[in-house]
């Protein structure tokens, strides 16, 4: 530690801090006891903006699991004797009784969020983050469905310490920490927007399987960039927004195949392509024979 951080050593105080410590009583009589909450509890849950001068050193560890999230600024923590450097959108997992040494760093403090609970499976929650963890410190975009998380427990804990809200605020825990776990599968939720507009994009394709519609038409209907909307529809689906939607349209021709009285020019025609010639060729780059030969083989299986 440096002279400057020596100098800053200050436990807490800082302007627009929360912080809530539940009373002993409350974890002894009920939070230890109860079979929902017993399971994973909080013990203490505050936020710190921009925290200079924070510092804390604890030879022995604590009697608690750590969990310090930070959203700006930077700090350090060494554990198990070994430094490491925390940026913003970074987390920090501290097991209990783990001696370890934390700071805000002096020129760029700290705005962190932190959470110590405890509980049966407490540990092994922990022993998980850790292994999807890099020296301590995972990487953890910003994501303001978390924080609401975090606000709604500290909302409620405010509130009193009744069993509905202790029950209540450690339920909501349990899917703050598996976001934290999970991440992708967090992230997968809260980009329900994309997949809306892609699932709406697709219900279209299919309601206009017979007509015909550029990618312009279907990125404007979605409300994106021809570009964004190529891009965000391939990751979906794996094609082409054109090419998957040429992929219905031959699964429609396939249908109409099998039906005698419909020519292949009148089956081109009614799934909006003009060109008879463009409709068999496409036909047989996707199906490997022609409409011609589909129609013979699949008559013959579909008759007997």
């Amino acid at each position: 530690m440096n002279m400057k951080e020596k100098a800053a050593k200050r436990r807490e105080g800082f302007e627009g801090q929360r912080l809530i410590v539940l009373p002993k009583k409350i974890s002894n009589d009920f939070l230890t006891q109860d079979p929902v909450t017993r399971q994973v509890y909080i013990t203490d849950i505050g936020y710190y903006p921009k925290a200079r001068g924070h510092y804390m050193k604890r030879t022995a560890g604590i009697g608690q699991h750590i969990i310090i999230y930070c959203v700006e600024g930077s700090g350090w923590i060494e554990i198990n004797r070994k430094r490491v450097e925390i940026q913003p959108s970074q987390f920090i997992t501290i097991p209990m009784n783990t001696p370890h040494t934390y700071s805000a760093n002096e020129d760029d403090p700290w705005t962190i969020y932190w959470i110590h609970f405890k509980g049966e499976l407490a540990a092994y929650i922990v022993e998980l983050i850790l292994q999807h963890a890099k020296d301590y410190k995972p990487y953890l975009p910003y994501n303001e469905n978390r924080i609401k998380l975090f606000e709604d427990i500290y909302f409620h804990l405010e509130r009193g310490y009744t069993a509905d809200n202790l029950r209540y605020v450690n339920m909501i825990f349990y899917h703050f920490l598996s976001s934290l776990l999970y991440e992708d599968k967090f992230n997968y939720v809260q980009q329900s927007d994309n997949r809306d507009v892609i699932a709406t994009t697709l219900d279209l394709m299919q309601e206009k399987v017979h007509t015909r519609i550029t990618l312009n038409e279907f990125a404007a209907f979605a409300n994106l960039s021809v570009s964004y909307f190529s891009t965000i529809f391939r990751e979906r689906t794996g094609y082409a927004p054109v090419e998957y939607f040429n992929h219905l349209k031959i699964q429609q021709a396939c249908q109409y195949l099998l039906l005698p009285d419909m020519t292949i020019k009148a089956i081109a025609q009614k799934l909006g392509m003009d060109d008879p010639y463009y409709f068999s060729r496409m036909f047989s780059k996707l199906m490997g024979i022609s409409p011609k030969e589909y129609r013979r083989r699949n008559r013959a299986s579909y008759t007997t």
